[in-house]
């Protein structure tokens, strides 16, 4: 199938990889040209040329404004005609934000479809990614093969904000865990402990989760090259607040864990993996 895709980071980019790996034909566009380069796709100079081209579309962005900016900028895809055109947004939103997504594609005749995924470069790469989707039933229906290339665990959840909802609650625990498996071991090492002991000790006790299993390696190696950045998640934390804000709920280790990632944004780990949080404890 012809898709187009826009936003070539980490993730997006692995996400491009698995759909090419499938046979897809990818019509590609990102902010900074050259993130393209190495994958077969062909390379176009906006937004708008890449709706001009193809039936259903990838968003994979870092935020709500960029998002926007995509969608209604200058050589926007809304800019353009888009009747009849699928877009589906990987991207982790703000819950008031993508609401407002689905109307503005809706009014310019497309189907918007919210599809946060849970997973970062690793398990995208390979297929294995959850993906949460609201929207259209009929327009998810038409995509539901593409998502099933892309995604292990496939979530319909239909009614508008509710995939991102679940998507920031999912991050909540993410966020929590990789602190708390980051606290555990930089102790540990205090008292006296080897680090590879720890975390073997981890993997079978307590500390057993898909987290540590995922970021075992980094934490041994201390390699925080990124596949989730601290950036991304210090961002969803916030977005997690506001909701709990705006339904009067408090959210006791969402609040502290958000501060947790606050510092290792000011210590300047922002654009480092957000497992990268073990240096503040390691300090």
């Amino acid at each position: 199938m012809k898709a187009g895709f826009i936003g070539l980071g980490h993730l997006g980019r692995a996400i491009a990889g698995r759909l090419v790996e499938r046979e897809h034909t990818l019509i590609a566009w990102n902010r900074s040209p050259g993130k393209a380069q190495g994958l077969p796709c062909t390379e176009v100079d906006s937004p708008r040329a890449v709706a001009e081209q193809v039936d259903i579309l990838f968003l994979c962005l870092f935020d709500s404004q960029a998002v926007r900016q995509v969608l209604t900028g200058e050589k926007g895809l809304l800019t353009g005609t888009v009747s009849g055109k699928i877009i589906i947004d990987l991207s982790t939103n703000h819950f008031a934000d993508v609401v407002s997504f689905h109307d503005s594609c809706r009014e310019a005749g497309a189907s918007y479809l919210e599809a946060p995924v849970l997973g970062s470069v690793v398990p995208a790469s390979q297929g294995n990614l959850a993906v949460l989707v609201s929207g259209d039933r009929s327009a998810y229906e038409k995509s539901k093969p593409l998502l099933e290339d892309i995604g292990k665990h496939i979530f319909f959840l239909e009614n508008p904000a509710l995939a991102t909802k679940m998507k920031l609650i999912n991050n909540l625990t993410l966020g929590s865990f990789m602190a708390t498996i980051a606290e555990a071991v930089s102790f540990a090492e205090y008292v006296g402990m080897q680090k590879k002991d720890v975390v073997e000790i981890l993997s079978v006790g307590g500390g057993n989760s898909l987290v540590l299993n995922a970021k075992k390696a980094k934490l041994l190696e201390e390699d925080f090259s990124t596949h989730f950045s601290t950036a991304l998640i210090y961002k969803d934390l916030h977005c997690l607040m506001d909701l709990a804000y705006s339904e009067k709920k408090p959210l006791f280790t969402g609040a502290m864990v958000k501060e947790f990632y606050a510092k290792a944004f000011h210590d300047g780990l922002s654009q480092e993996d957000f497992s990268a949080i073990y240096k503040i404890f390691k300090k």
